[in-house]
């Protein structure tokens, strides 16, 4: 099968929707003809086309993989908002919901489309245990664009509140590095606070040397790779309290509203404090991307 998937943003951001690009064209090109591509080829015809930006791309390559005979899935890796809602009325032959929230949520959307279940996942050999999560070092990690969305200044003033306790914050993009970071020496001090613009293929390391892993993003954020990362790591996880995030995270770590700040500093005290053992390993091995690219390849096969 040729299959073509597009990103604008490869190679140009570190985010999941690239992570996801890279990861499945990975494994798919063992059995298929894979290209990424950047923008639309209208000139060469493939089988499958796979857009991740949504909007007006989705709907261009519907009408061309009409005129063509082809096929065109779609991922959800926008979440449950405008942005998915767009992709189902463009009528894709599959969406793929990233957890099961997103799927009852897009069968009630547009029931005239196939919807199934295919979350994100992690690459288990780059994503290694060590075979402690006490590190006596009481570092925490949060790893996410410099954005917004993922409300860093709420982990940062959590960790304020924290003894002897670091905070290093991990990430790229979105604009808002400068104010993050000015945010974080003011509450916690150079000896206590560290940021690093980084990209995916240093993660391994710098998972290697947190004892805990948090990322205060909104409610809304379709997945969170970076959770199945920390947790493939040995991390466990304090993630916002909502239904996604507890699919993925599972017994491997807490949840809790990020915006109660005393709530948050709590729940890192006793997260800290706590052996988890292999849980989070375990946890994160449901979300292997070998495993999801066969689903991936089941799914072709109704084609």
């Amino acid at each position: 099968m040729k299959i073509a998937i597009l990103n604008k943003y490869q190679n140009k951001v570190n985010r999941g929707a690239e992570t996801f690009v890279t990861e499945l064209s990975k494994r798919l090109s063992k059995n298929h003809q894979v290209d990424i591509l950047t923008r639309i080829n209208f000139l060469k015809r493939y089988d499958l086309i796979i857009p991740t930006n949504g909007r007006f791309q989705v709907f261009i390559v519907r009408i061309l993989t009409w005129l063509t005979n082809s096929k065109m899935i779609v991922s959800g890796q926008s979440g449950i908002g405008w942005d998915d809602r767009l992709n189902l009325y463009a009528l894709p032959n599959y969406f793929i919901a990233l957890s099961l929230k997103a799927l009852n949520w897009a069968k009630k959307i547009n029931p005239f489309v196939k919807s199934v279940y295919i979350p994100n996942g992690v690459d288990l050999a780059k994503f290694t245990f060590k075979g402690s999560t006490f590190k006596g070092s009481r570092t925490i990690l949060s790893v996410g664009a410099f954005t917004e969305q993922k409300r860093h200044e709420l982990v940062i003033k959590a960790v304020s509140k924290l003894k002897e306790t670091k905070l290093i914050i991990a990430g790229g993009g979105g604009g808002l590095k400068n104010k993050i970071y000015d945010f974080g020496i003011k509450n916690l001090g150079k000896d206590r606070f560290e940021m690093l613009e980084t990209t995916n293929d240093k993660m391994p390391e710098i998972y290697n040397r947190a004892d805990l892993f948090t990322l205060a993003s909104v409610p809304s954020e379709s997945f969170g790779i970076v959770f199945v990362e920390a947790m493939a790591s040995g991390l466990p996880v304090i993630a916002t309290d909502d239904p996604i995030r507890r699919e993925i995270v599972g017994n491997a770590g807490l949840f809790v509203d990020p915006a109660d700040t005393d709530a948050y500093a709590q729940a890192m005290e006793k997260a800290l404090n706590t052996d988890w053992g292999e849980k989070p390993r375990k946890q994160a091995e449901k979300f292997g991307w070998d495993m999801i690219a066969q689903k991936y390849e089941d799914l072709f096969k109704s084609l």
